[in-house]
């Protein structure tokens, strides 16, 4: 089946049908300074990007990693990318070394497009990736050798015209979004051309955005909500959003809901409980906002951050839920649907999800059991890049096995409960222990390590590790510090542990595997239960 080209049915398109000169999006700086993108500054600009990775050999199938901040300049490399039918892969800027290294490698990058800051952490570890053959530096004016190249040069001398095919076979690669696993490396979950069809028909059907609505949606790209719902949705439907490139900042963001007149707002459940902690006074500023909703993402909603948000703006909240893999929301709450609080709401049209037991049999409403989806919609993920053993394993016969476990109710509403593996939710990021485990390995001082997640207001869950010292060596404040630095660099930010523990061994199994419900009782205060199986 042929389907438009994403980049074409985003933004070429509307050029095309007299809009290019509309204003698609308000970008606005941590200062509050802004600047207007139009279509035709995103269509000319990504052309150039085309001309100059296809004049390098990028073509067909190739993938191009985007390792920038939020920024326009992301935005038009992406299309970019897609124009040529190669792969794009937007990561985050927050990534350290050794995860920065597992997405490039296992993605088999051959270019980069960074910013000047960010390239010590490629050229760290430029000596494993056999296959990395230009890094395209977007803030700098002049090459620094043949490998580090100024993208700002490149596209000078590039067209602004780029003639590509419209229309692609709709199975023709397009994204990968990596995601942490439980026990392994990050595996990339790989999206088709087609995608598009169920990312506009979920926007239109759960965000109803309208004519002469203000959307704002605080998601990054590299997350599958901020690339799916942050770029490609609002642009493929002429939606006027803003895009906001600085850190969380209770006050820009109150302002930008006010001074913006956002009328629909895409958000995280941190990002609200985060809010929950200012003063009340400082909400005086929206009480007269323009808001008509807002959506909710990520993690679980729980009913208390329901209560407040609607109350504090006035406005329903809207949760709903999918994953990298689904590509698309698939279980929702929205207008016309009364909602239940805490709940993650009913599929949207197409969808099929159920509650399994371990067994594979449906259970009874109220059960709970794995969340699963009758596969076959356009978005779904066609691979976990090389890691066909790990992508069939998702799948029992023709149902997508998510790795949720949840609940349906006797009305047809589905209710979070927790991740069947160990993969720890933490602010809406997903982090595998495996990750940050290796890392902590890594340290001299460190025999052994293990990582679990645990509840918290704030991030949803927060990360704790293990530690063995080596040597029976005292944990200090020094060596902590030591440690956070070292996981921030490596693997990133968002996987920097909250707390440290010491111990004298690691709780396993006699296969060796780590016995995290022991550590979480023990964390708790809880009894651990049976113990026959430890080592």
């Amino acid at each position: 089946m042929l389907v438009e080209n994403i980049a074409y049915a985003c933004l070429t398109k509307w050029c095309e049908k007299g809009k290019a000169d509309k204003s698609v999006i308000r970008w606005i700086n941590s200062d509050l300074t802004e600047t207007d993108f139009s279509y035709l500054h995103f269509e000319a600009e990504s052309n150039q990007i085309a001309n100059t990775l296809q004049k390098m050999g990028i073509h067909n199938g190739d993938v191009v990693s985007v390792f920038l901040p939020r920024s326009p300049i992301l935005i038009s490399s992406l299309f970019g990318i897609l124009k040529l039918e190669a792969m794009s892969c937007v990561l985050f800027s927050t990534l350290g070394e050794e995860a920065l290294l597992d997405r490039l490698g296992n993605s088999e990058t051959k270019i980069v497009i960074t910013k000047n800051s960010l390239v010590r952490k490629i050229m760290a570890i430029k000596d494993s990736l056999p296959n990395l053959e230009r890094i395209l530096v977007v803030d700098t004016e002049e090459h620094k050798n043949d490998l580090v190249l100024s993208l700002a040069k490149l596209m000078e001398e590039a067209e602004g015209i780029f003639a590509y095919s419209h229309q692609t076979d709709s199975e023709t690669p397009a994204f990968l979004q990596y995601t942490s696993g439980s026990t392994g490396k990050p595996k990339g979950a790989l999206h088709v051309h087609g995608a598009i069809l169920d990312i506009i028909q979920s926007f239109k059907e759960i965000l109803q955005v309208e004519e002469g609505d203000i959307y704002w949606c605080t998601a990054d790209p590299a997350w599958i909500t901020g690339l799916s719902y942050g770029v490609f949705a609002p642009m493929a439907t002429v939606t006027t959003q803003i895009q906001y490139s600085g850190a969380y900042n209770a006050d820009n963001w109150l302002q930008i809901l006010k001074d913006k007149e956002v009328t629909v707002w895409y958000t995280a459940p941190t990002a609200l409980r985060m809010l929950m902690q200012e003063e009340n006074e400082k909400f005086a500023i929206i009480q007269s906002n323009c808001l008509k909703r807002i959506y909710s993402v990520g993690e679980p909603l729980n009913p208390e951050i329901y209560f407040w948000g609607k109350k504090t703006f006035g406005q329903e909240i809207y949760d709903n839920w999918f994953q990298s893999e689904t590509g698309s929301i698939m279980i929702s709450n929205r207008p016309g649907l009364e909602v239940k609080p805490g709940s993650m709401g009913k599929p949207r049209s197409g969808i099929k999800p159920t509650i399994i037991s371990d067994d594979q049999r449906p259970v009874a409403a109220g059960e709970h059991g794995n969340l699963a989806v009758q596969r076959g919609w356009n978005s779904m993920f066609r691979s976990y890049y090389k890691r066909e053993d790990a992508y069939a394993e998702k799948f029992w016969g023709e149902l997508y096995i998510t790795g949720d476990l949840a609940y349906q109710d006797e009305d047809g509403y589905f209710w979070y409960v927790s991740r069947s593996d160990d993969v720890i939710n933490t602010a809406g990021h997903l982090v595998g222990p495996f990750e940050v485990e290796s890392a902590l390995l890594e340290i001299e001082e460190i025999g052994d390590a293990a990582v679990i997640g645990v509840d918290d207001e704030l991030l949803h869950k927060k990360i704790i590790a293990f530690v063995v010292t080596r040597n029976n060596l005292a944990w200090d404040k020094h060596l902590e510090l030591k440690s956070r630095i070292y996981i921030s660099n490596k693997v990133s930010t968002v996987a920097t542990p909250a707390e440290f523990i010491p111990i004298e061994k690691i709780p396993k199994n006699q296969s060796g595997k780590i016995l995290r419900r022991v550590l979480r009782a023990l964390y708790e205060g809880k009894d651990p239960g049976d113990l026959s199986t430890m080592e």
